[in-house]
């Protein structure tokens, strides 16, 4: 039931952000109709299935060949999905400051265009009103034509003679001269201002209607959509070529007290969460053992999480194991993909290919003992780590590694002394900010950290599960070379 609900809970948080993504990058960029809101809504059903897909069709037993053709779309999208989402929610606060500062924009042009041109209109009694520049308008045009203006005669009456009662005739008369000029003021001043409307330079104001080019909302969603999609697949493409390129090698030197002087400098190539499934797999396997086979090391540590399917359809990516070389062998010990994919069948098959899996087991090395657990997630098949079998008997006044896959399990270490663990499984949050996430399940996400007397190192593994992309976490091998405080 639990299940239940939680996959519930999963699937509606899904629908939710794809319903977010289609309306920020379709629904608010495309019109009605079009041919991109029809491609991006047809989109917005598909890369979903694709993702489902991917990640239950290896748990179901789908042909491999499918989950071939699922996983690179389905995974890699998913990835996509994270990062486009991070990058719109950036752009809902610049959204809003891009809006702001293009109507100011817009206003200021529009304010200069005004000022420039000046605006007219006509009073009431007729006669042209001056100018919002206060231009006062020209006499000319105020006075009809052949009729001289009384204010620019050479002897201008003065103001207090009173004016001759006209007749009524020609007071008609003249009334019907006067009004018939009137009516070319207004083109008269029209053609003043004509000019400077029709100036390519001055910009329109945005939401003058008629205009072809989207509006100010429209351009902002386009414009924070294209940064955000931009930002988003390059930081998935980015991802996704470190992943491509292989592991780095990375080197720490880890000092253990108990650690006889003969065995100082003893190294450990640790490489963990290989994850050879659909996405990863033959050539990934064999660049690993080539840059592990590159540091020489005098053993190799392989801490879980090889695989991500069955033997039957990955043993032959797994083949290139074989070709592992270290002074003092190559070991093994189950992650919790092992319990997915088949434990026993794949602990068979590394010891087929030279590896030895210590299944809550313990060796005895020149210098310490190297001791091996189960994954946790083998306790649902009775095959759980045991510490007391690993190491109840052994002299406490030896060095001792320990090779568990979870870093969980580091207070047990503890108990029973452990000088170093190795570990894996937090693939060091593979994509940013993932790495917050990892850090609430587990103590130590990535690199070296002392609890008590125990060393614990957590390598960030050398493949990828799920999307073959890594942010903020590169793939790594790391060489841990052992030092005696007695040398």
């Amino acid at each position: 039931m639990v299940f239940v609900l939680v996959a519930l809970v999963v699937l509606a948080l899904l629908a939710s952000v794809h319903r977010y993504v289609w309306r920020r990058f379709v629904g608010d960029t495309t019109a009605p109709g079009s041919t991109l809101r029809k491609v991006g809504t047809v989109a917005a059903f598909v890369l979903p299935l694709l993702s489902l897909g991917a990640m239950t069709s290896g748990r179901i037993g789908a042909p491999f060949w499918l989950q071939q053709v699922l996983a690179w779309p389905g995974f890699l999208w998913l990835a996509c999905l994270m990062y486009l989402t991070l990058a719109l929610l950036v752009g809902e606060v610049v959204r809003p400051l891009l809006t702001r500062v293009l109507a100011r924009r817009d206003a200021a042009a529009a304010a200069r265009a005004t000022a420039g041109t000046g605006t007219s209109g006509t009073a009431v009694d007729g006669t042209l009103a001056a100018t919002t520049s206060g231009t006062r308008p020209r006499t000319e045009e105020l006075v009809p034509a052949g009729r001289s203006c009384p204010s620019t005669s050479a002897d201008p009456a003065p103001a207090t003679a009173p004016a001759a009662e006209p007749e009524p005739e020609a007071e008609a008369v003249r009334d019907t001269e006067q009004a018939a000029p009137a009516a070319p003021a207004a083109p008269a001043a029209q053609a003043e201002t004509e000019p400077a409307e029709a100036d390519p330079a001055a910009p329109a104001p945005a939401t003058a209607p008629g205009l072809a080019h989207p509006s100010r909302r429209l351009f902002v969603s386009r414009v924070v959509g294209g940064a955000a999609a931009a930002a988003g697949l390059a930081t998935v493409g980015y991802g996704t070529a470190n992943v491509l390129r292989g592991p780095s090698v990375k080197r720490v030197t880890v000092p253990l007290a108990k650690l006889p002087r003969a065995a100082h400098g003893f190294r450990i190539a640790v490489v963990s969460d290989i994850h050879i499934g659909p996405i990863l797999g033959r050539a990934h396997t064999r660049r690993i053992v080539d840059t592990i086979n590159s540091t020489s090391p005098d053993l190799v540590a392989v801490v879980g999480d090889l695989v991500d399917g069955s033997v039957a359809d990955l043993g032959s990516a797994a083949e290139p194991l074989a070709g592992l070389r270290a002074r003092h062998g190559s070991f093994f010990v189950t992650g919790n993909h092992e319990y997915f994919s088949g434990a026993e069948q794949w602990v068979n098959h590394v010891r087929e290919l030279g590896l030895i899996p210590l299944e809550n087991a313990r060796v005895e090395m020149g210098g310490f003992d190297l001791a091996g657990v189960n994954d946790i997630a083998g306790e649902t098949e009775g095959q759980g780590p045991d510490f007391v079998r690993a190491l109840g008997d052994r002299d406490r006044g030896r060095a001792a590694v320990l090779l568990a896959h979870q870093p969980v399990v580091i207070h047990d270490a503890v108990e029973h002394g452990v000088d170093l663990q190795l570990s894996g499984h937090t693939h060091g949050g593979q994509l940013w900010p993932g790495n917050y996430l990892a850090e609430l399940a587990n103590p130590t996400v990535a690199g070296l950290e002392q609890y008590g007397d125990t060393q614990l190192f957590v390598s960030r593994g050398a493949g990828a599960w799920g999307p073959p992309v890594r942010v903020g976490a590169p793939a790594d091998i790391t060489v841990v070379e052992l030092a005696s405080r007695q040398a």
